[in-house]
């Protein structure tokens, strides 16, 4: 296929089909205050947005099937929602904070989100949706375990868990940050990559880097979140092996990897054992991938992880880069062998492969999503697909459709797949899906940098990958065995 672009496809099938139950369940309430505090991860004082005074803030650890109320009260300057990435709400998937869904939080008020961790499990994280704010923090992790005992762990269970956010960072703020977006000047270089809200490691110059404590011996499962804008970094523990066993909720088939690349929005939990010598410490490192080496040479974001028994402090020079900068086969070749467990009781009696996604085939819709380089439009820089931007309607559009008043607010026009010959657009144009059908969203990166794609509330069976346009014969390429199934995933670029 010649080298025009990069496509995955995509299958969205079962979160869209089963209703959602608010009957008997346990109930797990949480408070949650976001506002604005001084720190200097960098070394330089700015404005973070903390999470009851905490950046990051704290995990909120829940059950599965639990019924789960966040109250979330606004102390910015400025209106805020709150997203859950990877939570199927099923049919409270209002409740994932995005303009269009739901009203954003004014200042010094407060909303509840209630939604049901129905028939889940895994590693989540939450952060503020609107206005660049995750620039600055405001992101906390999400845990939910399953404590039925019919339904064991697919692995022994870890001696503890170790909460790992990694991502790019600006000294800027985001209010300076979302000015220079709208005048037209891209984010630019960041400034440095933090490791759970931290600076690196440096010999040279001593700073409040991360330190993890660790048992010899043990094993620990560590959930590693990229919370970043806009940089893809690969995680790498220096001599410890990386035991892949779940994504976004889903327990996948298990594979030892030296380092991983987690591209921003997605998560990844790994089990590793604490089987080197206590002679020294060891990095913790997550690199800039995709990027030009020379101008990102002091991007990179180095933890510690020490023995409880340690003997010496690390040394030597930082792992390099695995598989080279730029590499997009061996990427996609990584992200495509990670594979659904079929056989494992993810979050209910069934093993988590018995829904067949296959047998959809003959009912799917099927949409190309083509996205270029961002074009000024009245003004602003804005992201496209298929030549429209999308307006927030000023009213959520659930609401609207509920008491039928959505006349003239929005329009069911999504081009499915060709860009249109006009120019670029700013529109509350939607796609109209048919209740209880599946959908194939082809996801066609003509950008020239490597895109997140996230779904609010839903997720989705990863099908393929591959570098050019997509065809029809694509399909023929595409797993229908045991595709993960998740809510973000990257779009390599047209050129790097």
């Amino acid at each position: 296929m010649a080298f025009l672009g990069s496509c995955i496809l995509c299958l969205i099938p079962f979160c869209l089909l089963f209703g959602l139950c608010f009957s008997w369940a346990e109930v797990a309430e949480f408070k949650l205050e976001l506002s604005y505090k001084t720190l200097s991860p960098l070394g330089v004082p700015q404005q973070v947005i903390a999470v009851n005074g905490s950046f990051p803030g704290p995990v909120l650890n829940v059950t599965t099937n639990y019924i789960v109320n966040v109250t979330v009260t606004n102390k910015l300057d400025e209106i805020l929602l709150i997203t859950w990435p990877g939570l199927k709400m099923r049919r409270a998937s209002w409740q994932d904070g995005v303009l269009g869904s739901n009203f954003p939080i004014p200042p010094n008020s407060n909303r509840t989100y209630e939604f049901q961790v129905k028939d889940q499990i895994g590693s989540f994280f939450y952060f503020p949706s609107l206005n660049l704010q995750r620039s600055a923090g405001g992101f906390g992790s999400f845990i939910i375990s399953n404590n039925m005992s019919e339904v064991p762990l697919p692995f022994d269970i870890p001696y503890d868990d170790i909460v790992v956010f990694i991502g790019d960072w600006y000294k800027q703020s985001h209010k300076a940050l979302r000015g220079a977006l709208d005048n037209g000047t891209d984010l630019g270089i960041p400034d440095g990559v933090l490791i759970n809200g931290k600076g690196p490691y440096s010999v040279a110059e001593p700073s409040d880097y991360e330190k993890i404590k660790v048992v010899p011996g043990k094993t620990y499962r560590i959930r590693v979140h990229n919370v970043g804008v806009s940089t893809c970094l690969n995680f790498q523990i220096l001599k410890h092996d990386l035991l892949l066993v779940e994504t976004e909720g889903r327990y996948t088939a298990q594979q030892y990897n030296s380092s991983l690349d987690i591209h921003v929005g997605q998560s990844y939990t790994f089990l590793v054992t604490m089987n080197q010598s206590a002679d020294s410490d060891y990095y913790i490192v997550a690199s800039p991938k995709f990027v030009n080496p020379n101008q990102y040479q002091n991007v990179i974001g180095v933890a510690i992880l020490y023995y409880s028994n340690l003997k010496g402090k690390a040394a030597g020079p930082l792992p390099t880069y695995p598989n080279g900068v730029y590499n997009t086969s061996l990427a996609m070749e990584q992200s495509m062998s990670i594979r659904q467990d079929l056989n494992v009781n993810a979050n209910g009696r069934s093993p988590q492969g018995k829904f067949e996604y296959h047998l959809l085939n003959s009912s799917t819709e099927r949409f190309i999503l083509r996205s270029t380089q961002p074009s000024t439009i009245d003004g602003k820089l804005r992201a496209t697909f298929n030549g429209i931007s999308f307006k927030n309607p000023g009213y959520p559009i659930p609401p609207l459709d509920q008491f039928d008043k959505s006349k003239d607010v929005y329009n069911l026009d999504f081009p499915n797949a060709t860009l249109p010959s006009r120019p670029p657009r700013i529109s509350t144009s939607l796609i109209n899906g048919t209740y209880k059908s599946s959908m194939e969203l082809i996801l066609q990166n003509n950008d020239t940098v490597v895109l997140s794609f996230h779904m609010d509330g839903h997720s989705f069976f990863v099908l393929g990958m591959g570098l050019g346009e997509w065809t029809i014969n694509s399909t023929e390429l595409y797993n229908w065995k045991d595709a993960i199934c998740r809510s973000t995933v990257q779009v390599s670029a047209q050129a790097l």
